[in-house]
């Protein structure tokens, strides 16, 4: 018997993912409103949970759906998630948690490292994704304001903390001590920085297309 080196790793990956979400579901810290959702972390990782499963299933020959949009949309998003939690974190360590500590090193680690180096992979190398850059494009813009207004509109006006010096309840410490107008230049810095790491991306996944096949599913 032959062994899939794609099967495998696509197992793993999916396990994972789904071993995260379970615990965020059961473990989480749900004492705020929205609990752990409050996050954008959360967000890209049951992404990456769905699209995971998704890929799964094309491995399995249960599905010849292709996801392209989604699988792409998800890969940038954890990009991004990892992107800003290390910059912010290297920079200001309070701006994230009022402590400035880094949480448990498995979620961490696996949150803001792995678990989105993973989804990277399989999108640019395996299932090569970026082929409807229009869908892609859609995807990204739909999550990111979708979860900009649940933060500012729900949870701005249900949680009390974080305490900030111009607002408070927004998920993220630093944000509450920025005006509307300074979130809106980084929510607008991080919606172009999104679309710039897709076209990334989108140059990598052409670029191994033309030297490698998409590999067959057996």
């Amino acid at each position: 018997m032959t062994l899939n080196p794609r099967l495998i790793f696509r197992w793993i990956a999916f396990l994972l993912a789904a071993g995260y979400c379970l615990r965020t579901l059961f473990f989480g810290n749900w004492e705020g409103f929205g609990g752990p959702f409050r996050f954008l972390t959360i967000w890209a990782l049951f992404c990456s949970f769905f699209a995971f499963s998704r890929m799964m299933a094309i491995e399995e020959r249960r599905s010849d759906r292709r996801w392209d949009g989604f699988v792409s949309m998800t890969a940038v998003i954890n990009t991004m998630v990892v992107f800003l939690y290390w910059r912010i974190f290297f920079t200001e360590p309070t701006a994230l948690r009022a402590d400035g500590q880094l949480g448990l090193w498995y979620l961490e680690y696996y949150l803001h490292g792995l678990g989105p180096l993973l989804q990277v992979i399989d999108s640019i190398f395996i299932h090569q994704s970026y082929r409807r850059l229009g869908a892609a494009m859609a995807w990204l813009m739909a999550l990111i304001v979708t979860y900009l207004l649940w933060a500012e509109l729900v949870l701005q006006s249900y949680n009390h903390s974080p305490v900030g010096s111009v607002t408070s309840g927004l998920p993220y410490p630093f944000l509450n001590n920025l005006e509307w107008s300074d979130r809106m230049i980084f929510y607008t810095t991080n919606l172009a920085t999104g679309a710039i790491i897709l076209l990334i991306y989108a140059g990598m996944a052409w670029g191994i297309r033309r030297r490698v096949p998409a590999p067959a599913v057996p």
